[in-house]
């Protein structure tokens, strides 16, 4: 079976899916075409051009499945390349645009939520990686389409996607992790994005409160770093100098040591679809700790969630670094691992 894997966007969660899925399912022939992750708006409306001009023989193939993440313009696609049309069109959703926090110098994302929705609409399967995902898109749509000048009756159709939607994680791969890898339970790790709408300012106002507290612990700020971060790194680097073992991204390695011996993973986040990072670092040995909201509740126990401020972080934080009767048991994360969703992935491309 052949089958075309596009990725309009591809950023590091996408390439990992894509990669980790040609790895699994080799009885595939698979082809895979992407897009560098920059110049967003560009790209989310210019990727079948780009496709169009740079790989007009690769898409004129003849393929049985086209797996497309929902970056993909597919609607305009397969009208530049009819044939793809007679392929089954299934659309991945990492993350939708219409429950992306919109920063307060940014313009509203109208192109890039018409290209999920008729990108989705296009699709003859639709796959969410989490129930949050699939949710806050349907809601999300209705909620814009109720601004278009005609008021078109759009439930139905919307209604009609959720019911046949798919919800299949991003799995991860068996952790490799051994008895010898000692966890430091007054170990933090932040490994995520450097961007607003992980909510950093939240994180570090709490750490600056527990370092003037008195608190012992250590920190280990990892994650992928742009041109420009939020300005609350810079202040944290200097004023938790004192807690800090590791800042900035790390090489492979140096960052699975850190996650093999790190005791407590945080989440602040505004924008959580799945939330990779912070699954990889549980499954390591950290505790995770993350937001009652998002998509944390149908994967996080009451155990491992906070109520979302900063007060409520504070005080799980500082009992968990102070007192270690309070603190939860590892948490098994096998559920999340490949094995347990090898043949959904084989079976959303049968054909």
């Amino acid at each position: 079976m052949r089958v075309l894997l596009l990725s309009a966007y591809e950023a590091v969660s996408h390439r990992y899916w894509a990669e980790s899925l040609m790895d699994t399912i080799g009885e595939v022939r698979w082809t895979s075409l992407s897009l560098p992750p920059r110049h967003f708006r560009w790209r989310i409306r210019g990727n079948p051009l780009s496709w169009m001009l740079k790989e007009h023989d690769t898409l004129s193939q003849h393929f049985d499945v086209v797996l497309a993440t929902s970056m993909v313009d597919l609607a305009t696609l397969v009208g530049l390349f009819p044939h793809l049309g007679q392929a089954k069109k299934i659309v991945y959703f990492h993350e939708n645009q219409f429950a992306y926090p919109e920063s307060s110098d940014q313009m509203p994302q109208v192109e890039a939520k018409m290209v999920n929705l008729y990108t989705a609409l296009a699709a003859d399967s639709v796959v969410f990686n989490s129930a949050y995902n699939r949710d806050s898109f349907i809601d999300g749509a209705r909620a814009f389409l109720k601004k278009m000048p005609e008021n078109l009756p759009a439930v139905k159709p919307l209604e009609a996607l959720r019911s046949r939607a798919q919800v299949l994680p991003v799995p991860i791969p068996v952790s490799n992790k051994t008895s010898r890898d000692a966890t430091m339970p007054h170990r933090i790790v932040w490994n995520h994005r450097w961007e607003y709408d992980k909510n950093p300012d939240d994180f570090f106002a709490v750490l600056f409160a527990l370092s003037d507290a008195g608190v012992s612990f250590e920190l280990a700020v990892m994650g992928q770093r742009f041109r420009q971060a939020p300005a609350i790194f810079a202040e944290a680097e200097q004023r938790l100098a004192k807690h800090i073992v590791a800042w900035g991204p790390q090489p492979e390695e140096a960052y699975r040591e850190l996650l093999d011996s790190a005791g407590i993973v945080v989440s602040t986040t505004w924008h959580e679809f799945q939330g990779l990072a912070i699954m990889e670092a549980a499954q390591r040995g950290a505790l995770p700790l993350v937001p009652d909201r998002l998509c944390f509740p149908a994967l996080y126990p009451p155990a491992y969630r906070y109520d979302g401020t900063r007060e409520g972080l504070y005080e799980r934080l500082s009992a968990w670094l102070t007192d270690p009767a309070s603190r939860p048991e590892r948490l098994d994360a096998t559920a999340w691992e490949w094995p347990a969703w090898r043949e959904a992935y084989r079976q959303l491309l049968s054909v």
